[in-house]
């Protein structure tokens, strides 16, 4: 099959785009040939097909005023980005589209584009755009929220949920009031959701009528399981809010073990402040962004993996490669985090923003006996096999998509 692959950016920005471009691999050494629509940007890698990408369009404060005004009109609805995407499926006839994140900065304006062709539309569900504005179901206030979910969208706008800033918040209204009111989201044949939590809210808030089904993200590691008892708990992710940092580092006060977190982001410096402040420095030791087989290496020598998050996560790449690499995980109880793991088996769970009962888990998992810490590394390694597997993935996609 000819396949044209979405996504907004064309450089590994995040987990949307380290399964886009895994995915693309994949596809390709079944033998597909494979096409890009993304948006153009400085650190894109190379691509054929980039002569048909839509103008850099992200949203900062150092753009100038006339450039912010362009941006604005394209927010919601880019008649550019309809233009190209015409001009790529005139000139490359491909049979099936796999989105991925479009909204922004390429918007939902392809959709229409792709049917007129008579093109066959998958989506993978990365966040919740289609039911919250803000994408994370968070308020101004980094608390969770539905009230979208359940009313109208301009809650956003109220409650300033977009980068707490009224006007990114109504544009974000504005864009979801036209989603709807095209019909964008009955036009795509089928939606993916790693998590079944995200499938089950997709489902309660009735966006669409096109079927949705759950297949877990899935990585390209080929491991083999390998018993490290580490010497360390490990965080691995941004470094924002709403991954519960604050929470993991008060945990840390009340165990006798050590917290290596691995990231960047925009509490780098409070952190770093906090761990100070709490007489840490010798527990928890920031390394700040690692990659490749530095991030492998530190993953190995762990203890387990603790994801504290305080929002609804959706299936995030560091559990499934800490599972790759044999390694238990402690998540908290919110979003599709609890499905990655088997409480007690392959990790354990703790209710979200509990203090005592996350630092509780990690003292259970440093006084584990050896055969018992076994049991649940190889839990999470068969875990990892059974349910993240990129082969697997690919017949499962190429399944359904041939019964569309």
């Amino acid at each position: 099959m000819k396949i044209l692959m979405i996504n907004k950016f064309f450089y590994k920005k995040g987990g949307a785009e380290t399964y886009f471009f895994s995915l693309a691999e994949a596809l390709k050494k079944e033998g597909h040939e494979i096409v890009f629509f993304s948006m153009k940007h400085p650190q894109n890698y190379s691509c054929e097909q980039d002569k048909y990408f839509v103008s850099n369009s992200e949203y900062n404060n150092k753009v100038n005023i006339l450039k912010k005004i362009k941006m604005f009109k394209n927010f919601s609805w880019s008649k550019e980005a309809q233009k190209k995407i015409e001009k790529l499926i005139v000139n490359e006839k491909p049979e099936i589209a796999l989105l991925s994140n479009i909204h922004r900065q390429l918007t939902c304006s392809i959709i229409p584009v792709l049917k007129k062709y008579k093109i066959k539309i998958v989506m993978t569900v990365h966040d919740l755009i289609t039911i919250c504005p803000s994408y994370t179901m968070l308020n101004g206030k980094n608390q969770i929220c539905e009230k979208c979910l359940h009313g109208s969208a301009f809650n956003c706008v109220k409650n300033k949920c977009i980068k707490n800033s009224h006007i990114k918040s109504f544009l974000g209204y504005l864009e979801n009031k036209k989603c709807k009111k095209e019909n964008v989201y009955n036009l795509i044949d089928l939606y993916i959701c790693p998590s079944n939590f995200y499938k089950n809210k997709l489902l309660e808030s009735k966006i669409t009528e096109s079927p949705i089904i759950q297949l877990s993200n899935p990585v390209t590691l080929t491991t083999k399981f390998e018993l490290k008892n580490g010497e360390y708990f490990l965080y691995i992710g941004r470094l924002t809010k709403e991954k519960g940092l604050f929470t993991l580092i008060d945990a840390m006060k009340k165990v006798n073990s050590k917290l290596l977190i691995v990231g960047t982001g925009l509490l780098d410096t409070k952190l770093k402040n906090y761990i100070v402040d709490n007489e840490l420095v010798n527990k928890v030791q920031m390394l700040g962004y690692k990659t490749g087989s530095e991030l492998s290496s530190i993953i190995q020598n762990s203890k387990a993996v603790i994801l504290p998050s305080e929002w609804y996560e959706n299936g995030p790449y560091s559990a499934i490669e800490a599972m790759a690499y044999s390694k238990p995980l402690i998540v908290s109880n919110v979003g599709g985090l609890p499905e990655m793991v088997d409480d007690n088996i392959n990790g354990y769970v703790f209710d979200m923003l509990n203090v005592e009962m996350l630092s509780n888990c990690i003292n259970k998992m440093q006084n584990l006996s050896l055969n018992d810490y076994s049991s649940m590394c190889l839990a999470s390694y068969k875990k990892y096999k059974t349910n993240y597997c990129m082969e697997n993935y690919v017949k499962s996609l190429i399944n359904y998509i041939l019964k569309l």
